[in-house]
């Protein structure tokens, strides 16, 4: 569909076609492009944007499909209108350049309303399976998905890999303003722990964290978080809710445990797991300061606590863990060692975003056995939901009745939600194997997203320029900066003495090893 007539229709034949179509509806086809004209001039629409109306879908917030003509009709027709059909309203469904300057009295708000799910929030963990939750999405899961998919999203934003910092490899702030500092105050939790990982063990030099002399630590890097709903929050969604949010692959030793392909075994029963997932996992040493537990005992340390603490209260407690790449296979290695030794958890899910997979057959038939319930989120060009295995599987799918019960072969878990990049009206069509994979597509993505067969949701509220904060997949017409989510001048300050210095980190956001057991209190 075009919204003006191409210039290549140049038969009278056609030309007589269109005409005597315009004049049976009552206006001439010129009153159309007049119209158009004038609002494309009004609200600053570039034809790319004007040309991706076309994938808007007219689904409402609460999943019922809504037609354009009625879309149109409760628009003001402040324009020129013919038939009851407001052609500006039209123009008015997509963001445009002009959306992102701050007029501060109309701009679009960036998240829609959070209903009282309490009654219903089994279901949308995964009860059943998400069984048609999925397709089309369901407005309070699609809202909850987001929801973890931001938590994931702050163990990136809230990471200091910065190779002249001395705190390289930490969080930058402490527990108790990471929400505060990344506007996630707003979901109602409230962190109570933080949890390292060793990364370079066996880690061949050259990928080891650049030398910058003294700094927190060699061995060890910040690797994500628990947090649990405060009493207002836990009351809206049914339950006291503990959230586990690992980081994702950041540092190069990362990156080299990831590509460790073999697989090792953690139980009975012929159960194996990715062995490099396992070792940043469970790998821990008496020489190191923040590293004496494994980031697999430090989390289980502190769920048992708040287990207990709110199960006294006579509280119904779930766990739900979430992670990105590398945090999406530690987030089901947390789940599934949850499930075994902390029977007293009332369910247990796992909300994952283009995570690899990570197990044998056996693996995942003990994790469903021991019913966690998973919803992996998944982009049709992201390669590394295709790892590891992506020829060796794709071959033995072909023969899978022989192959099926082999304990070498890598399986998914779980339930899938499957995203297109073609259906954004507002990413670029571009070969992008870092774009198709990063959590902020993902999240725009899960926003849009109504239906395997429908198009891109019209009134997605998540703010767009959030998709270019690490990336540059947004088109070039919306003019928001490419990767301008970064430390203001690099860190530096100018001081008082008139010279640019590294400042000193706040007492309180150098990250220490001894920090004792927060109070609980969640009465916000």
């Amino acid at each position: 569909m075009e919204l003006l007539p191409s210039k290549k229709v140049t038969s009278g034949k056609m030309r007589r076609g269109k005409t005597k179509r315009a004049r049976k509806s009552g206006f001439s086809w010129s009153a159309i492009k007049k119209a158009l004209s004038s609002a494309m001039k009004k609200h600053h629409l570039h034809m790319t944007c004007a040309s991706s109306l076309k994938q808007l879908s007219g689904i409402s917030d609460r999943g019922m499909v809504t037609p354009l003509r009625q879309l149109q009709s409760e628009e003001p027709k402040k324009h020129v209108s013919h038939g009851g059909k407001s052609l500006e309203s039209l123009m008015r469904v997509a963001y445009t350049a002009g959306d992102f300057i701050d007029r501060g009295n109309h701009m679009t708000p960036t998240r829609s309303p959070r209903e009282h799910i309490s009654a219903k929030w089994r279901e949308i963990h995964g009860q059943f399976n998400w069984e048609n939750l999925l397709d089309p999405l369901h407005p309070w899961l699609r809202r909850e998905i987001v929801k973890y998919g931001e938590f994931s999203q702050a163990t990136y934003d809230a990471f200091d890999y910065d190779s002249f910092s001395d705190f390289c490899g930490s969080c930058r702030y402490n527990r108790q303003k990471l929400f505060d500092e990344l506007h996630l105050t707003k979901h109602g939790y409230k962190v109570t722990k933080y949890i390292y990982a060793m990364t370079n063990i066996d880690v061949p030099s050259w990928f080891e964290r650049p030398n910058t002399g003294e700094t927190w630590s060699k061995d060890s890097n910040w690797m994500g978080y628990v947090a649990v709903s405060s009493d207002n929050e836990s009351q809206r969604i049914g339950r006291r809710d503990i959230v586990v949010a690992w980081r994702g692959t950041v540092a190069p030793s990362e990156w080299f445990l990831d590509m460790k392909a073999s697989l090792e075994q953690i139980g009975e029963g012929g159960v194996k797991v990715e062995s490099g997932f396992h070792s940043i996992y469970a790998s821990k040493s008496e020489s190191t300061r923040y590293n004496k537990l494994s980031a697999s005992e430090q989390v289980m340390e502190e769920v048992k606590r708040l287990l207990e603490f709110f199960k006294g209260r006579g509280e119904e407690v779930s766990l739900t863990v979430t992670g990105h790449s590398l945090g999406g296979a530690l987030a089901l290695l947390n789940a599934y060692e949850a499930a075994s030794f902390l029977p007293d958890l009332d369910h247990i899910s796992v909300i994952s975003f283009g995570a690899p997979r990570v197990g044998n057959i056996a693996f995942r038939d003990k994790i469903n056995e021991l019913g966690v319930k998973i919803l992996r989120v998944v982009v049709k060009q992201d390669i590394v939901p295709k790892l590891p295995g992506i020829i060796c599987n794709k071959i033995l799918r072909q023969i899978h009745a022989l192959t099926r019960r082999l304990k070498w072969v890598y399986r998914h878990v779980g339930s899938e939600l499957k995203l297109d990049m073609s259906l954004s009206p507002y990413l670029k069509r571009e070969f992008d194997l870092l774009g198709f994979h990063n959590l902020e597509i993902y999240l725009h993505l899960t926003d849009g997203y109504v239906g395997k067969r429908l198009k891109f949701r019209w009134n997605a509220r998540r703010d767009l320029a959030l998709v270019n904060k690490s990336s540059d997949m947004l088109i070039e017409e919306l003019r928001i900066p490419e990767c301008w989510y970064q430390v203001p001048n690099k860190g530096l300050v100018f001081n008082s003495h008139g010279r640019w210095v590294k400042p000193c980190r706040d007492q309180q956001d150098i990250p220490s090893p001894f920090g004792e057991a927060p109070k609980l209190d969640f009465t916000a």
